[in-house]
């Protein structure tokens, strides 16, 4: 089954995007090495299929590549969501990732929020500045229409911590996109 496709071309990036929610490929080429990692995660932890091209002006950092692929995904999510009905709506996930602990909380309700606690050990994992994984989640939550919540317990390493994140968030995204019945909201709509 064909994905929700979203394009998005400025001076820094030109990005291509197929997510399916149902599952599917999981191809990532953003030319970041550790945010392919990330969202390769994201996506096999989430059950979803995602297709994401990037080329960015890496020349400069990986700054402007992270947070629009965020966004790019985000639309994607909220493209694909429509208007948010037969989905369970709230996910939470605790992940340990060898020493580290996060935990990931969405309510996948149209209105677009991040809260983000997390002290990395180091500032990087490898080349990749840790500080851009919630840049990353706010342009994803504030353009998928997601109240995020995300807090690293914990940990000692950069490397695992990140991981930890991405995965909670997967597992938590997984939840709240599980089938339910009708739309869970006293209005009666999410959207």
């Amino acid at each position: 089954m064909p994905g929700t496709i979203i394009t998005r071309t400025t001076k820094e990036t030109d990005i291509f995007a197929e997510l399916n929610i149902a599952g599917g490929t999981v191809e990532l080429a953003t030319g970041v090495g550790f945010f392919d990692h990330m969202l390769t995660a994201l996506a096999v932890h989430g059950g979803f299929g995602l297709v994401l091209r990037c080329k960015g002006d890496l020349e400069v950092d990986a700054h402007h590549t992270v947070e629009d692929c965020g966004i790019v995904l985000g639309q994607a999510f909220a493209k694909a969501l429509g208007d948010r009905s037969g989905i369970a709506r709230y996910g939470h996930a605790v992940i340990p990732m060898d020493e580290s602990l996060a935990a990931a909380n969405v309510d996948v309700c149209g209105r677009a929020f991040l809260v983000f606690h997390a002290a990395f050990s180091q500032p990087k994992a490898g080349a990749f500045e840790l500080c851009l994984c919630e840049e990353f989640l706010r342009a994803f939550a504030m353009h998928a229409g997601l109240t995020l919540h995300v807090r690293l317990q914990y940990g000692a390493n950069g490397h695992h911590e990140a991981e930890a994140i991405f995965k909670a968030v997967a597992h938590a995204l997984r939840t709240a996109l599980a089938p339910a019945e009708g739309t869970l909201s006293t209005k009666g709509t999410l959207a």
